[in-house]
């Protein structure tokens, strides 16, 4: 894969969210995946990572996501193994049928005015979509320090009605799964104007932050969780 993929893949904040693609890569047997599921896809980043290792993937989200996810597959041809379907991520229309879920900052938005019914009905119906042995990879914004709070709410534009989860809240939502793991990272990375200004913040946040700070005050969650 290379750093223009990636790039399209993840599209911002790249160096700190490429975390979750690594470990993912790491800790997935992938011989053994043979179809894949996105939520929240409509720039079909991670379909096109899936299709890259020549999984069959749908590549899902509410509405129109052929009209905004297609070009990037065609562009880098994957297409052959990529399908698209409006898919609601709180109502999966399938069982036990998925090898991988994959999903990327998709919860915060699900749980607009405080719904947190909402999001735990999402890790629902995965499970329920997951075939016996399936994965969730998973990469999500978390709450953060209360400095990431007050930014958000004073400079984006949804930093006041997405509900941004807690690490305790996560261990609520994975609770059903036979196990897993994950990981936070990322303090200053998001903080960057523009892409570059973010890889230089990021690469502060690997020498240094993430390793001294604790992980309440970081902004994105990371792992895998097995039916």
């Amino acid at each position: 894969m290379t750093k223009e993929q990636t790039k399209e893949i993840l599209q911002w904040d790249v160096n700190s969210w490429s975390k979750a693609l690594s470990y993912w890569e790491r800790n997935v047997d992938w011989g053994k995946v043979q179809n894949g599921l996105e939520l929240g896809g409509r720039e079909g980043g991670l379909s096109l990572w899936l299709g890259l290792k020549g999984i069959t993937t749908i590549c899902s989200d509410l509405t129109d996501v052929k009209k905004t996810a297609e070009q990037l597959h065609l562009k880098h041809h994957v297409s052959a193994f990529v399908k698209y379907q409006d898919i609601d991520a709180t109502n999966i229309p399938y069982t036990n049928h998925f090898d991988i879920i994959v999903f990327k900052s998709i919860i915060g938005g699900i749980g607009r005015g405080n719904n947190f019914e909402a999001q735990k009905k999402v890790f629902k119906e995965i499970y329920k979509a997951l075939k016996p042995g399936g994965k969730l990879l998973f990469a999500e914004n978390l709450l953060a320090s209360p400095f990431h709070q007050w930014l958000r709410k004073r400079f984006v534009n949804w930093g006041s009605s997405w509900r941004y989860l807690s690490i305790a809240e996560m261990n609520e939502l994975l609770m059903d799964f036979s196990k897993f793991n994950y990981f936070s990272t990322g303090v200053l990375g998001t903080f960057g104007r523009n892409e570059n200004q973010r890889s230089i913040l990021s690469f502060a946040d690997r020498l240094i932050l993430n390793k001294i700070c604790p992980d309440n005050w970081k902004y994105i969650c990371y792992g895998i969780a097995e039916k």
